[in-house]
């Protein structure tokens, strides 16, 4: 999954890097724990090579989307996430709440993996929290690795992006810091 066109040209310095045991990364599945740890120690690498970051975002996608989630709700430096994909039938998403900052989600509605329902109704619950809000969308006959709907995806990161970074307030002379994991 690629989607990180949108977060260069916004300015953002992120890293995207597989949890361990996938691809070539070291270690083994360790249900979440060692991965919300590695996640964790990701982001303060990026923030320690961006010392004048005035903030930070976490981006994710399927269980990386549930990782994320759970950073957000330990750092209180992460301003905003973008979750592609989330696993609501899968993993346990109640420790949002409440949830910390609004946000982006994105979903298909073909997902063979992650009903959309499932997600429609995560998104439902983190809306109804006092100022919270969630742009939720949903991409019409997305799988879940939305294979022939990238471009609809970037686009709508893109706007999400965009548009929020346009209502956050100028910055200081380091410029808004910006991290993204997937």
């Amino acid at each position: 999954m690629r989607c990180t066109r949108p977060l260069c040209s916004a300015g953002f310095r992120f890293w995207r890097f597989n949890f361990r045991g996938v691809g070539r990364s070291q270690g083994s599945f360790d249900r979440g724990e060692g991965e919300l740890s590695d996640a964790a120690s990701a982001l303060d690498w990026l923030q320690t090579y961006n010392p004048n970051a005035s903030a930070s975002w976490v981006a994710g996608f399927s269980f990386g989307a549930w990782i994320g989630m759970q950073l957000l709700m330990r750092r209180p430096e992460l301003v905003s996430f973008i979750s592609i994909a989330p696993p609501a039938n899968m993993f346990d998403f109640t420790f949002l709440a409440p949830c910390p900052v609004s946000g982006q989600v994105i979903q298909g509605d073909a997902d063979e993996v992650v009903p959309e329902a499932s997600v429609a109704k995560l998104v439902h619950k983190l809306s109804n929290q006092r100022d919270i809000h969630i742009d939720y969308q949903v991409v019409p006959g997305a799988g879940h690795f939305f294979a022939d709907q990238l471009p609809t995806v970037t686009a709508a990161v893109d706007r999400y992006v965009k548009d929020t970074m346009a209502a956050l307030p100028a910055t200081g002379s380091g410029g808004p810091g910006r991290a993204a994991f997937r």
